[in-house]
């Protein structure tokens, strides 16, 4: 069997890009990623790409209009031949024509147990803000299917922590980033076994216009 070949969108500095990276390398994953794309200029996920030798893409949004962003998307994972596309801190919103394309494909990681403190404008530090300030006694963080909603996909994994009485947004963020590398390395891992075992050539040759 294979490996599946996985592509990353991020916007940030990538710890879940290179906790998958890793995990890769070592063989936890039967999947390598082989493309790295990032819509800022400045993201550190693409210097942590270079670092492993995998291909990384920035891709301006001020040079697309509507779904022509989306579609050089495509057609950059479509030359590597990507099977699975992960969403590691990517802050864009995909379009229909995306989600299309790569459907039961998208995995994305979100810092919350959704649905609680998930949907539009929650993201970053903005999740854990919202936990403090409403009390609840236990977050986490979600693996999820990406579909036209917003952290609206079928879920795949949660696990949970336990929020603290002196927990500030970033001592609550950094304990629940060590959860979403743990449950994203495994979602990714379960599905590169599962993609490994169909065909999956879909309709990568189809026309995207």
């Amino acid at each position: 069997m294979e490996e599946v070949r996985i592509g990353v969108l991020v916007s940030g500095g990538g710890t879940n890009l290179q906790a998958l990276m890793d995990a890769c390398m070592e063989g936890e994953i039967h999947g390598r990623v082989v493309l790295v794309i990032s819509n800022r200029d400045d993201a550190y996920a693409l210097e942590r790409a270079a670092d492993m030798g995998i291909r990384g893409q920035f891709v301006s949004p001020r040079d697309y209009r509507g779904e022509d962003y989306d579609r050089e998307l495509i057609r950059l994972l479509r030359e590597e031949k990507v099977q699975l596309v992960v969403l590691a801190g990517y802050l864009r919103v995909l379009t229909p024509l995306f989600i299309d394309e790569y459907r039961d494909r998208i995995i994305n990681i979100h810092p919350s147990l959704i649905p609680a403190f998930c949907g539009k404008g929650f993201h970053g530090e903005r999740v854990h803000r919202a936990v403090l300030e409403s009390g609840v006694k236990q977050t986490g963080a979600t693996v999820h299917l990406v579909d036209e909603g917003t952290d609206t996909g079928p879920i795949l994994l949660q696990e949970t922590v336990s929020v603290l009485e002196d927990d500030t947004v970033e001592s609550l963020q950094k304990r629940v980033l060590k959860l979403e590398h743990r449950i994203l390395v495994k979602a990714v891992g379960e599905m590169c076994l599962e993609l490994g075992n169909e065909n999956i050539g879909g309709n990568h040759e189809a026309s995207i216009d």
